[in-house]
């Protein structure tokens, strides 16, 4: 077992196949670090393997939003606070990753496109040691934060795809509404 992992992601908004990533990388380390990728808009670059990603609707949850999902989601599966990690993780700009990241760290991936192969490219780039837990066609994803999102944004059901926890802090910060309602 490695003693410190890292998984990334936007998680715009935290669901269920989220969840899973999460859990696979916990399995092979002591400790988990979760960085949050796009954490504002200066830390926010376009990336020509998916350009889509850094746009201001598909980012609406500022960082503490999703800092706190994320938090209350691993209380929720019953893991140890010591255990894990949550950080800003500015992944279109590699020469900040030392600020951010420990370097000894095995980062664990899942690939499902060429946003993927390129975050493999990046990390890589760097000699970072990684990971690739899986490596699926697009077709075989799953839940995506952009199917969450549009089902928000038109009030249809969501809930199924996020955990109780997930959909509680949404609740209580009134994520649903703000989706629901822009501008």
């Amino acid at each position: 077992m490695t003693e410190t992992g890292v998984v990334h992601g936007r998680f715009q908004i935290f669901h269920l196949d989220h969840l899973k990533y999460i859990q696979a990388a916990r399995q092979r380390c002591s400790h988990l670090v979760i960085g949050i990728t796009n954490p504002d808009p200066t830390l926010t670059r376009t990336d020509p393997a998916d350009p889509a990603r850094s746009l201001p609707q598909a980012n609406p949850l500022s960082y503490f939003e999703r800092y706190t999902i994320i938090r209350e989601v691993m209380f929720e599966q019953g893991v140890d606070p010591a255990a894990f990690s949550i950080v800003p993780f500015p992944i279109n700009i590699p020469e900040l990753y030392r600020f951010y990241m420990p370097a000894d760290a095995v980062f664990y991936l899942t690939i499902y496109d060429d946003w993927g192969k390129r975050k493999l490219q990046l990390l890589e780039s760097l000699g970072l040691r990684v990971e690739v837990l899986w490596s699926r066609p697009f077709d075989k994803k799953g839940i995506c934060a952009g199917k969450v999102r549009e089902c928000l944004a038109k009030g249809l059901e969501w809930e199924h795809m996020v955990t109780p926890a997930a959909a509680s802090v949404m609740k209580k910060l009134r994520i649903p509404e703000r989706l629901a309602n822009p501008g």
